[in-house]
């Protein structure tokens, strides 16, 4: 199995704020590889490099092949990257499939839209209802379809979702990762930055754990989750 995604000690300030310090991971195809840590980690940091949003002071970031971190945003996103910020960012005062469709920029991803649109619409039945409501009237589970949905409509061969499940219900959280579980399935790869680690891990096929902007641990979930660390720090156990 070939990785996907590469970064290699990769370097990232906020000003004179070190915020990640030779952060280093790899995604393989096919995979969903959850990266867990407390707030402040740098897992939000660590995706917005990946995406282009921040630039990395130092370390390099690979592609299918291909280095990127030079690569404006729009110009990953028309690769293939896709990346769900935390917090949704949608375009509140439009529709839901006006947000939807904005998801679709690039030549390729335009071509595609209504069989996009379809797959997105099986995926989550409710968008199609709300397919007219504006968007920031809708529940904040339905808002987190929206995002993800958004994501897909770019056809990106790998998916990075920022703290997915973070606000809603118990009831949403399980239709969320269910939702995750079936992209992946049909063929998207999955980095996915989670603060319910239990969940997380449950999914993934592998983990990283990141502290103070450094990985302390990496390994298949199922030995993360026997971790005692893991099983005090972020189980409760």
């Amino acid at each position: 199995m070939g990785s996907v995604l590469k970064v290699r000690g990769l370097h990232t300030y906020y000003g004179e704020l070190h915020a990640l310090c030779g952060v280093s991971l790899h995604v393989g195809e096919g995979e969903i590889v959850s990266v867990i840590g407390n707030n402040g980690a740098g897992k939000t940091t660590t995706l917005m490099t990946v995406s282009g949003v921040l630039r990395p002071r130092k370390g390099e970031i690979e592609f299918d092949g291909r280095r990127i971190d030079a690569l404006k945003p729009a110009e990953i996103v028309a690769l293939g990257l896709g990346h769900v910020p935390e917090g949704r960012q949608l375009f509140a005062s439009m529709t839901v499939e006006e947000n939807l469709l904005m998801g679709a920029c690039s030549r390729r991803a335009k071509g595609a839209r209504p069989e996009t649109l379809e797959r997105v619409y099986a995926l989550f039945p409710r968008l199609q209802e709300r397919g007219r409501q504006i968007a920031g009237t809708l529940s904040g589970g339905e808002q987190q379809m929206v995002a993800i949905g958004r994501g897909l409509m770019a056809l990106p061969r790998l998916l990075m979702l920022d703290e997915p499940s973070l606000g809603l219900s118990p009831v949403m959280v399980t239709a969320m990762f269910e939702a995750i579980r079936r992209i992946n399935q049909s063929g998207t790869t999955i980095l996915l930055v989670e603060q319910n680690v239990f969940r997380a891990l449950t999914l993934s096929n592998r983990g990283y754990i990141l502290e103070d902007g450094r990985i302390v641990a990496e390994g298949p979930s199922a030995d993360l989750l026997r971790n005692p660390q893991v099983r005090t720090t972020y189980l409760g156990l």
